[in-house]
């Protein structure tokens, strides 16, 4: 089964692998989730929910969810197990550490680890033998968000393998709230996301609206917006003043690892990114 899975993603190289791995690896942890109800209580959100149950064309590293409500007294740890019984129901072992706060957070983060990768997996030209451990070391790291900003939908979206089931998503629009959040207010300087924008093209271009209802709730949440309710206007003339000063070629070199075709930032300039957002939909 692992072999087909991975087959199914064409890797050319032992990068491809490893990505595909890694994807196939959220999935699995997905699966365990669910077996404890998880999804009773939280939603999947973020760059790997858009990749995975809405087409998003880039890999993304980690998994995000968000409660229903806030609970200051949730406890990640209490599903660790049931995701490494799934990884070994599978034949792959994974070890998993919570990751300590250096301050108070309402974030829960922990990390899995492939300590092993399946026989079947060494595959001639694409994992040698001898490379194995040079794509072994894969890390996902899953966080839940304890204390949410909350006024967002959700629904529930099947996945197929390892076997099928059904996780709850924060809805498309609101998605796309919560990534213009993260564009518009992430701590940067050089520490610029190029996946923040190449996220925000391919809402435009799927045409989805904004929740920007959803968008305020959050800006006030992280302290960035101090009334409780945002114009489309004042949302764009936020967001023109962001691609105004905002690098782009640090945008670019942040994104090249996740994308392979990087022909499509030829056109990344300042200049496109403002007649971009013309097209944008928002929704109050």
């Amino acid at each position: 089964m692992i072999k087909e899975w991975l087959d199914s993603y064409k890797p050319a190289n032992e990068q491809d692998a490893k990505d595909a791995l890694r994807e196939i690896m959220q999935e699995i942890a997905l699966a365990g989730l669910y077996r404890t109800a998880f999804f009773e209580k939280a939603a999947f959100y973020g760059g790997t929910a858009l990749r995975i149950f809405y087409g998003l064309d880039r890999f993304s590293e980690d998994l995000d969810f968000s409660l229903l409500s806030p609970d200051p007294e949730f406890d990640l740890g209490k599903y660790q197990d049931a995701i490494v019984h799934e990884f070994e129901s599978l034949g792959m072992k994974v070890s998993v550490r919570e990751k300590k706060k250096a301050a108070k957070s309402n974030i829960e983060s922990t990390f899995l680890k492939s300590e092993t990768l399946w026989k079947e997996l060494v595959l001639e030209g694409i994992i040698p033998q001898q490379g194995i451990n040079r794509v072994a070391n894969i890390k996902v790291k899953i966080e839940v968000d304890t204390k949410p900003p909350l006024g967002f939908e959700t629904e529930e979206k099947l996945l197929l393998r390892p076997f099928s089931f059904y996780v709850k998503c924060f809805a498309l629009p609101d998605l796309f709230a919560g990534k213009m959040h993260a564009l518009l207010f992430r701590k940067w300087g050089k520490n610029v996301k190029g996946r923040d924008w190449y996220d925000m093209e391919w809402y435009i271009k799927k045409g989805v609206p904004l929740n920007l209802r959803h968008f305020v709730v959050r800006a006030i949440d992280s302290g960035d917006w101090n009334s409780d309710t945002i114009t489309e206007v004042e949302f764009r003339d936020l967001l023109a003043k962001r691609i105004d000063a905002v690098n782009i070629q640090y945008v670019k070199d942040d994104i090249r690892r996740f994308i392979k075709n990087q022909d499509v930032l030829e056109i990344w300039s300042s200049k496109y990114f403002h007649e971009l957002v013309a097209h944008m939909k928002v929704r109050e």
